[in-house]
């Protein structure tokens, strides 16, 4: 019995109803007669406590029943499917596009996304001094687009207005790539001064927190590690460094590579590191050992990109022999060529996953490329920029793209009804 009292019932004590109900209940087990303790000394006896229990259950099962019986509230039938009805109608109605066919909605975890591949561009955002190097839409809502340049300097824009919201100033050469946080909070920019400077985009202007030292040379490319308090980088180096973001301290270093590093990301279980780089080679390494795991070297040519898929099954990447390749991660055996563009000169094309399957990616032909990863297939081919294509980066939430280049632009793609496919 004490060990019931001990390990079932102990548990349970802050439900009591009296302040001591426990105590003299312990109490109980040594005493004589049930009166002497406190909490039971007008207790009535066994057939009095039943009645009143019973009393007690009634008048729960009269509250709880009270509002039917009354009759003062209909509740029409099929009432909570007609409201997670009307929801979805309401998602639909406000969404970017309003499809002609009533859409199948498999679940309502998320709110409804509309999906319609872009034709046409919906804002061009100007103001760069020099060539767009990267792009990329801050935070998983993509409400803003951050840009970095060879004029040093990082735009922040308005996705809706396209209007240039801060210039980031700070870098004494060009940005080679940018990498945000996930709520939007925080950017990280990657130079040719050597440096990664990070970025708190909180308040309306923006301010340098962190600058990260430790690489020789241009840095290629940053990442946010999943968990959001490291960095990964890559550079001239041939290095690929980890970094803490809240010391500023290089955790890591993975050497390996024999030319230059131009692309870093993480595994979406952030244990492992992949890097693309100008010795032909994509390089798995793991966190915690530092080493090198695995090395894909079918590319004929300098890997300018490699961007992995939200389940971390298929690996992107792209090279300078003039293709996109997918590969399956598990089996390390590549799956699908994506060709149609050009990547061969001295540019950072890259390319990356886009909703529904697809993928986007820019070339040196001045034209964004939308190839639909199951087939290979191009499926559409925007036009509109005049120089390069650096790189096309997609948001689900906003149902846009966007991309930049050699022109000093940065352009947002959406479907318009208007224009009739070439």
């Amino acid at each position: 019995a004490f060990t019931f009292l001990n390990k079932r019932l102990k548990p349970l004590e802050h439900l009591q109803t009296k302040p001591h109900e426990f105590k003299d209940m312990c109490y109980l087990l040594t005493a004589k007669s049930i009166h002497e303790a406190p909490s039971f000394k007008n207790w009535e006896g066994i057939m009095a406590a039943r009645e009143n229990l019973v009393d007690q259950l009634q008048n729960m099962l009269d509250f709880e029943t009270a509002d039917r019986t009354t009759g003062n509230r209909y509740i029409p039938p099929d009432r909570l499917l007609g409201l997670l009805r009307q929801s979805v109608a309401y998602q639909i109605e406000f969404s970017r596009y309003h499809p002609k066919i009533a859409p199948t909605i498999n679940s309502l975890l998320d709110d409804y996304t509309s999906f319609v591949i872009p034709n046409a561009v919906g804002a061009t955002l100007t103001g760069h001094q020099g060539n767009v190097k990267c792009v990329e839409f801050i935070g998983i809502e993509g409400k803003r687009i951050a840009s970095g340049s060879s004029d040093n300097t990082v735009r922040i824009w308005d996705t809706e207005s396209a209007e240039c919201l801060d210039t980031l100033q700070g870098h004494r050469s060009r940005i080679w790539d940018v990498s945000c946080s996930s709520q939007g909070d925080y950017l990280a920019s990657a130079s040719g001064d050597s440096t990664v400077k990070i970025w708190n985009l909180k308040n309306a202007k923006a301010s340098c927190s962190t600058t990260l030292v430790g690489h020789a040379g241009d840095v290629y490319s940053v990442k946010y590690h999943p968990n959001e308090s490291h960095l990964v980088t890559g550079g001239y180096d041939k290095t690929v460094r980890l970094f803490d973001v809240n010391t500023g301290s290089v955790v890591k270093t993975f050497t390996g590579h024999q030319l230059a590093v131009t692309k870093t990301i993480f595994n979406p279980l952030g244990n492992l590191v992949i890097s693309g780089s100008k010795d032909n080679t994509i390089k798995f390494w793991d966190i915690v050992s530092g080493l090198c795991i695995r090395t894909i070297s079918s590319h004929l040519g300098e890997v300018t990109s490699v961007q992995m898929n939200s389940s971390g099954t298929l690996l992107l990447s792209s090279s300078k022999d003039n293709s996109n390749r997918l590969w399956d991660v598990r089996m390390v055996r590549p799956i699908r060529k994506l060709k149609g563009h050009q990547n061969t000169s001295k540019n950072f094309i890259r390319a990356n996953f886009a909703d529904n399957n697809l993928i986007v990616g820019g070339s040196e032909d001045g034209i964004v490329y939308i190839w639909d990863q199951d087939t290979g297939e191009v499926l559409q081919k925007l036009r509109g920029h005049n120089g390069v294509v650096y790189e096309a980066a997609w948001n689900a939430k906003q149902g846009m793209l966007a991309s930049c280049s050699d022109d000093q632009t940065v352009k947002v793609w959406w479907y318009n009804e208007a224009v009739k496919p070439i």
